[in-house]
């Protein structure tokens, strides 16, 4: 007899209230990141009877605040306010950063420094929708957390924006509050001891490890490109492996160009491994679906069916899991690839 697979799936319609431009290439251009992607997955929730869709709940800031910092949450909070009040009205997009001789802790004064001071890239634009989208995103995470912590196998955070490029001071790669670690702190504050969060998405999950890097109680795992040739470039190489009390508890796998699943599932089968051996009480995993072949921001070689292999793989850790939406871009595949990674993941059980 074939199982009934049911997923519960939290989505906001707020994330429409962001969608702006990103410096790509030389070139301003809408971005990759646009509402169409959260809508393809939801279609697909729907179109396949996967389960029940909720809103998200709200939560007090307090909980972004246990995985970011004070002021890096009130700019979030300002930013576009402080940009109107130049007179602009497009996106706000940052003009200079800190780079390593200008390494400095001071917060500038005027927007146009806050923005490169709390920016790793000109890819995740201010736009008067934004912090509104950004927050209930946050919700998302959070109310499928809690409905794991109230005795839930699983959930689905239909995220968006997407959060894992997110650091505890800064954004980018889309970005902006950290959902999947947000979830995590969840999860700690409500009396858990230990967490994992497993980053499957193409790009290196590289503001879950800032997040993270010094923590025993959260071990991170990370599957993504190669950093020597794939965005974000300064972090996910396999030697960065946690710093201080943290050390051993961060673990990062670069693959290279046109990773396929045979080469892939070695590399889960061991981020799994140790995940169990942490023995977690949650796990919190950033589904990222551009590991797909076609996806064009990304160059591994993925296909859909692999995405129900990758579900099956994550179920057999046996522990409860919140499922965070990361990235996956541009193609009509996002939502098959997404549904296919939780029905795996239901079946396996």
């Amino acid at each position: 007899m074939e199982k009934d697979i049911r997923v519960l799936t939290v989505f906001s319609n707020n994330h429409r209230l962001h969608h702006g431009s990103e410096l790509k290439d030389g070139a301003i251009t809408p971005s990759f990141e646009n509402p169409q992607r959260a809508d393809t997955v939801l279609a697909r929730v729907h179109s396949t009877g996967l389960g029940d869709v909720i809103a998200e709940q709200a939560f007090d800031r307090g909980c972004y605040v246990a995985a970011h910092s004070e002021r890096y949450v009130s700019f979030l909070e300002s930013a576009w306010s402080e940009w109107a009040d130049t007179g602009k009205t497009h996106d706000a997009l940052p003009l200079v950063w800190p780079v390593r001789d200008l390494a400095i802790d001071r917060e500038p004064g005027f927007i146009d420094g806050k923005l490169g001071f709390y920016a790793m890239d000109a890819g995740a634009p201010i736009t008067a929708g934004t912090w509104e989208a950004v927050r209930s995103s946050a919700n998302v995470a959070l109310t499928g957390m809690q409905r794991i912590i109230d005795g839930a196998d699983s959930a689905f955070a239909l995220c968006r924006p997407p959060g894992h490029h997110a650091a505890r001071e800064y954004m980018g790669g889309y970005c902006y509050l950290n959902n999947a670690a947000i979830a995590a702190e969840r999860c700690l504050s409500q009396g858990a001891k230990r967490v994992a969060v497993l980053d499957v998405d193409f790009h290196h999950g590289n503001g879950t490890q800032n997040i993270f890097y010094d923590r025993p109680d959260v071990f991170f795992a990370s599957l993504h490109g190669d950093p020597h040739v794939s965005y974000p470039y300064f972090s996910g190489y396999a030697h960065e492996q946690g710093a201080g009390a943290g050390e051993g508890f961060n673990a990062n796998y670069p693959m290279g160009k046109g990773t396929r699943w045979a080469q892939y599932q070695p590399a889960l089968q061991d981020a799994l491994k140790r995940i169990v051996a942490h023995r977690p009480q949650f796990l919190v995993v950033s589904l990222g679906v551009d590991t797909f072949e076609d996806d064009p921001i990304s160059h591994f070689k993925l296909t859909s069916e692999d995405f129900l292999r990758m579900g099956a793989e994550i179920a057999s850790a046996g522990i409860p899991t919140l499922f965070v939406m990361e990235g996956g871009y541009m193609v009509d595949e996002i939502g098959i690839n997404a549904v296919n990674t939780l029905q795996g993941f239901e079946s396996a059980r």
